[in-house]
């Protein structure tokens, strides 16, 4: 069985969380996220707490019990605080600016990049260099932060490029020269 599958879920004061046969819908501050779980899974709510059981002991059906306790955490814990991803721009002449809900960044193409929010997130700039993506939805937030991040990558040689905050980049000496 399942270790992360067998902890129940504690909601917290200001999220709501309603069942409707395998679908969890959890309403907070931040938004309304559901997650459907799949067949082989029993949601149930008792005393404020989200329980998930299997129904067999199948090697699949215990995968898809840490999975699926996993999602409907994350799904009220979005609800409740949200998720967010940091990106840093490092780079000569590299920036980003907010143009209204659009993110316009000049990565050193001949062309700005633009990249709109997709609903439920919301992306931010301090100081031109360092981008902020939150939302409710952890998935979407990833892929957002990935997809800017994907614009220009940072290169090993110089270190240049969008990088998450904190990432090491392992970086690589440059031609020896001839001696």
């Amino acid at each position: 069985m399942s270790r992360i599958g067998k902890l129940p879920i504690e909601i917290p004061q200001g999220v709501e969380v309603k069942l409707d046969g395998q679908t969890v819908t959890a309403k907070g501050p931040m938004g309304t996220e559901t997650v459907t779980v799949r067949d082989e899974i029993k949601v149930s709510v008792v005393d404020n707490k989200i329980i998930l059981e299997t129904t067999n002991d199948e090697r699949k059906t215990n995968a898809l019990h840490g999975l699926s306790r996993t999602l409907v955490a994350n799904a009220v814990k979005g609800v409740k605080d949200g998720f967010e991803k940091k990106l840093e721009i490092q780079g000569v002449g590299y920036r980003a600016a907010m143009e209204g809900k659009n993110l316009n960044m000049q990565l050193g193409y001949s062309h700005p990049v633009l990249i709109e929010a997709p609903a439920g997130i919301q992306l931010s700039v301090e100081a031109n260099t360092k981008i902020t993506v939150k939302g409710s939805n952890k998935q979407l937030v990833g892929d957002v932060a990935a997809l800017i991040r994907s614009k220009r990558q940072p290169e090993v040689y110089k270190g240049k490029g969008i990088r998450y905050e904190g990432e090491y980049i392992r970086r690589k000496a440059g031609k020896a020269g001839k001696k």
